[in-house]
């Protein structure tokens, strides 16, 4: 699958580490380069901003344009309950958008450079507050050499008007965006739906769209939603070893996490300040984490000798991947976190 085409068929992937959806795509495409990515985004066809769940996406510049206007609502509920949103209570907020707009899209500009130029035109206001309405509640992209292959930068912000030379979409389909999800989630529950994008009340949406949608029940007798051609492998087709990135889309995207994560691992995950894990036969069975040229193996249960052998091969696999230096890393497997579980 081309690289854009995988991007929207994820329906955008989680990227607040720059170089997550680069480990994200190489665990997912056959003979992935990340010189590939690294000219969409150079070369504008593909952005970083925050949109679903109010966090950093990697999306496709046409993503951008239809599905910011879906998410607006989530982003504006993010900012209205955060302190930012106190601090600047007797602000115009629409005359302060179209300022920091303004602003914005006339050069790129960190929130720390925007901030004293706001603050110029209301000086009672606190400065960080307002800079922070703009990037809540303006659709800005962070600009390259942000999110670039093995290259590093502060975020610095443009509209994404100005950025790709086109406007937002005045009517996007949100019962596309929900068949999209199901395509590559699905078959999941309208609270999944839900937990991948932060809107609410989909359940309404949901049932607009009845026709195209396959019902299922899982093991509990949850109804569970998925597109009509949406793939359903037999249960015991093996599934190889697999390291995800930080955040990774496969295991924030349903609110019933226990379909990836066990319950007795959850914490363990949400603990782990990147939530960087690996995948033994499609579930998470431990953490991961570079030092140096070391990737350090956290299992939370003894692994066999097959998918110990396994792992390391495709840790060594995402060493040479991710390290500059051509010479061999090191995979370093500790002790599981949960030795008396069968």
């Amino acid at each position: 699958m081309p690289v854009g085409q995988a991007i929207e068929h994820l329906v955008g992937m989680q990227a607040q580490e720059p170089h997550a959806p680069y480990v994200g795509l190489w665990s997912r495409i056959a003979g992935f380069r990340p010189e590939e990515l690294s000219s969409m985004i150079a070369g504008r066809q593909a952005v970083r901003m925050g949109i679903m769940r109010a966090t950093i996406h990697l999306v496709s510049a046409r993503d951008c344009m239809r599905l910011y206007p879906l998410m607006w609502p989530v982003l504006e509920r993010g900012f209205r309950g955060s302190p930012f949103s106190k601090h600047i209570a007797g602000v115009d907020l629409d005359e302060l958008l179209a300022a920091g707009r303004e602003l914005l899209a006339a050069q790129p500009r960190t929130r720390a450079e925007l901030s004293p130029l706001l603050a110029e035109r209301w000086p009672g206001a606190d400065p960080a507050s307002l800079a922070y309405a703009v990037t809540f509640l303006t659709p800005l992209v962070q600009v390259p050499p942000r999110g670039l292959w093995r290259q590093s930068a502060q975020p610095r912000l443009t509209t994404a008007q100005a950025w790709l030379g086109r406007e937002l979409e005045e009517h996007p389909s949100l019962a596309d965006a929900i068949l999209r999800y199901l395509a590559a989630f699905g078959p999941a529950t309208v609270k999944d739906i839900q937990a991948w994008c932060g809107l609410t009340r989909l359940a309404a949406v949901v049932d607009q769209i009845g026709d195209h949608l396959r019902v299922l029940a899982d093991e509990q007798g949850n109804q569970l939603l998925d597109v009509l051609d949406g793939p359903l492998p037999d249960p015991t087709t093996p599934a190889p070893p697999r390291f995800l990135p930080p955040f990774d889309n496969a295991i924030l995207s349903h609110s019933d996490r226990g379909r990836i994560i066990g319950t007795e691992d959850r914490d363990t995950v949400y603990r782990d300040r990147l939530m960087r894990t690996f995948l033994v036969d499609g579930f998470v069975a431990g953490t991961w984490h570079l030092d140096g040229s070391t990737i350090d193996l956290r299992p939370f249960t003894p692994l066999t000798e097959a998918d110990r052998s396994g792992l390391t091969d495709e840790a060594r696999r995402l060493l040479e991947f991710l390290l500059a230096d051509p010479a061999p890393g090191n995979v370093r497997i500790g002790e599981p976190s949960h030795p008396r579980r069968s």
